[in-house]
């Protein structure tokens, strides 16, 4: 059961990462409310995106090694 909760953390990483980077118009309203004093821009979502990815990588990688 422990997996499980893993592979959905990995899918939910991959799939806002990719969709930041194919839709980043829409995530810098979201990232507008998140980071509020610091106004969000094109760069900051597509870094953020970046980031989820490689997490996902990471995320998958340690299951897979069964190391998790």
């Amino acid at each position: 059961m422990d997996q499980l909760h893993v592979s959905l953390v990995v899918e939910l990483c991959l799939a806002f990462g990719i969709a930041g980077l194919f839709w980043p118009d829409k995530f810098i309203a979201v990232f507008d409310v998140l980071m509020f004093p610091w106004t969000a821009s094109y760069r900051f979502v597509r870094v953020h995106c970046f980031a989820a990815i490689g997490a996902a990588m990471l995320l998958a990688v340690l299951l897979f090694s069964g190391t998790w």
